[in-house]
């Protein structure tokens, strides 16, 4: 019986993906995009039949694990544009290395001020790095770590949407610097996004993201142990 819940739980998510992605290569709009649209008819459409998050999986876990060798392809791009990223290395390990710490001040300041609990704060600072990191940084700092899962795909997303229109308005036309904004602030899923603008902006992308991932699970640690 798991056979036929698993196989039902795969082909309709996959065909779910590809018919947003079709409706997003007529509509490229950011509010369409692919990863967003499934998520949100996916959730809603078990919410309406009442099936278990863990029935799901019976089948999503076989395509979570693809996760890996996805992040593994990324090298491909980077692999090809590694002449131009060796060129700007400066640049962008001090772009990953500014995003990083800036991320974790502004968020501790932000929930500082608005007077929410410690756990909670602790939980948040590691929301730029990469899922896998930053719900091990969490639990290593004393936060919430599946909590921390839900605010770095929050992020992401957050990246993906508004990343865009942030471009447009700060016209910001270099691949580099596109390429180290989305991975450093929206790892994986901002760093997709990166595909539309081209394979420079996406090799520095996943560059930066795992960078900050790096970064991230050093400077996190430390600014605990010394501000908290």
């Amino acid at each position: 019986m798991w056979i036929v819940r698993a196989s039902v739980s795969i082909i309709s998510t996959v065909c779910v993906f590809l018919l947003m992605r079709k409706l997003y290569s007529k509509y490229p709009t950011p509010l369409l995009m692919p990863i967003l649209t499934s998520t949100i008819i996916i959730i809603a459409g078990l919410l309406l039949l009442n099936i278990p998050f863990d029935v799901y999986m019976e089948g999503g876990r076989y395509l979570q694990h693809l996760l890996g060798p996805g992040v593994v392809a990324l090298a491909y791009p980077l692999y090809n544009q590694w002449q131009m990223v060796l060129k700007y290395k400066y640049t962008i390990l001090s772009g990953v290395l500014i995003a990083m710490v800036s991320g974790i001040i502004s968020v501790y300041t932000l929930l500082v001020v608005f007077k929410i609990d410690k756990e909670y704060i602790l939980t948040a600072l590691p929301k730029s790095m990469t899922t896998p990191v930053a719900m091990n940084v969490s639990e290593t700092i004393g936060g919430i770590p599946p909590l921390t899962a839900v605010l770095v795909l929050i992020a992401g997303f957050t990246g993906a949407l508004l990343g865009p229109l942030m471009y447009s308005l700060g016209r910001i036309h270099s691949p580099i610097s596109r390429g180290v904004a989305m991975g450093s602030a929206s790892h994986g899923v901002g760093t997709a996004k990166l595909v539309d603008y081209g394979e420079l902006d996406l090799s520095v992308g996943s560059l930066s993201m795992g960078l900050s991932a790096v970064v991230g699970a050093i400077l996190c640690p430390i600014f605990v142990y010394i501000f908290m």
